[in-house]
């Protein structure tokens, strides 16, 4: 039986939040896959993030490592040229500036749809590295169904590769529909998964649902300057350069959603165990049964973690040079702000170096999970 992919992009959903128990498609889905509870992200930036699920390499190996300077490597192959060679159609329908096919994202999709509505000052969202500004500027999530079911319906009968990439849990979190509560991040989240159903629907009537491969993933969280217990941004918290995320590589913004469905994995399942973003590709190559070079990536497989419970020790790589970009645009404004990298190690442990000069942060995660401790003071 032909396999179809379908990649969802969760757009600055929280981890914590989104396996929270309230939102009722995510937990439908969770039911029917596989649910990976630690899983960490390379950057806190849409493009550099997006970049490394798309290729299965860390920002230094796929090239884009800022918000806005840089494109994909000429010589990397994305997820979309490699099923198209395998006979997949493949199409994309992208929500924000961040996802612009300036960024070589294009490469390999029959079909990309990155058109969004300029700003309201009628500049070009793509050329500001004001990632709130920027926020402003999206396709709503009820458009991209709505396109995303277009494309279906003309090429359903068709092995496919379809992308789908919801921006509606961005700030300004601001979404058509009052589900519940105050809460304008989790309120966003809910019309997300609201929308998420809708597709979901659409493809349970045409059995696409069971014939398809979804993995559904968020590219970074989100940091609501105090609202959550962990948040650190905002002046009060002592991160006035922090605004939503991009600067600081605390779980928050760094712990993903990764959920994955296919009739031949079990269902239901959670696992604990640490992964990566840039572990995705070649799960999904390993699920449809197509052949790759393990030094291809510098993400792993990981069907043998969720097929045979199998402990793979993967050291989480995380990076911003936000700071730096942010910095240059505000004329120094916030000169505190120092690039980073961090390595996230097993659940347990977590460093940070500040690019620039000799602070190092090192936390225990498993009795400080909130990382407010520094035990390198």
């Amino acid at each position: 039986m032909k396999k179809n992919l379908i990649l969802i992009s969760l757009d600055t959903v929280r981890a914590d939040v989104a396996y929270s128990g309230k939102f009722k498609t995510i937990e439908q889905l969770r039911k029917k896959s596989v649910t990976f509870l630690n899983t960490v992200s390379s950057s806190p930036l849409t493009p550099v993030s997006h970049a490394t699920v798309l290729t299965g390499l860390q920002p230094y190996g796929h090239g884009i490592r800022h918000l806005f300077k840089e494109k994909l490597n000429k010589n990397v192959k994305t997820m979309a040229q490699i099923l198209k060679r395998r006979g997949y159609k493949t199409a994309a329908i992208v929500s924000c500036p961040g996802m612009n096919k300036w960024y070589g994202f294009a490469k390999g999709f029959d079909h990309y749809d990155d058109i969004i509505p300029k700003l309201a000052d009628g500049s070009d969202p793509l050329k500001t590295v004001d990632v709130k500004k920027r926020g402003t500027a999206l396709k709503k999530a009820e458009l991209v169904v709505d396109r995303a079911i277009e494309w279906i319906d003309v090429n359903e009968n068709k092995k496919f590769f379809l992308f789908i990439h919801f921006f509606d849990t961005h700030w300004p979190y601001k979404v058509p529909k009052n589900f519940y509560g105050n809460n304008k991040y989790e309120n966003a989240v809910a019309y997300l998964d609201y929308c998420l159903g809708l597709f979901f629907d659409r493809l349970k009537a045409t059995g696409l649902f069971k014939k398809s491969t979804i993995l559904c993933f968020s590219d970074h969280g989100e940091d609501l300057c105090g609202i959550y217990k962990n948040d650190k941004g905002g002046k009060k918290l002592g991160h006035p350069e922090e605004s939503g995320h991009g600067c600081l590589l605390y779980d928050q913004t760094q712990k993903t959603v990764l959920i994955i469905k296919d009739d031949a994995l079990p269902a239901n399942k959670n696992i604990k165990q640490q992964v990566r973003s840039v572990d995705i590709l070649p799960t999904i190559l390993n699920i449809l049964k197509i052949p790759y070079k393990n030094r291809q990536f510098d993400g792993v497989s990981l069907l043998e973690v969720i097929k045979k419970n199998k402990y793979l020790n993967l050291l989480g790589y995380s990076e911003t040079f936000y700071p730096e970009e942010q910095t240059s645009a505000t004329g120094g404004l916030f000169y505190n702000a120092k690039n980073k990298i961090s390595f996230r190690i097993n659940n347990k442990y977590k460093i940070i170096q500040h690019q620039g000069n000799n602070q190092v942060e090192f936390y225990d995660l498993e009795n400080d999970q909130n990382e407010l401790n520094n035990l390198a003071q």
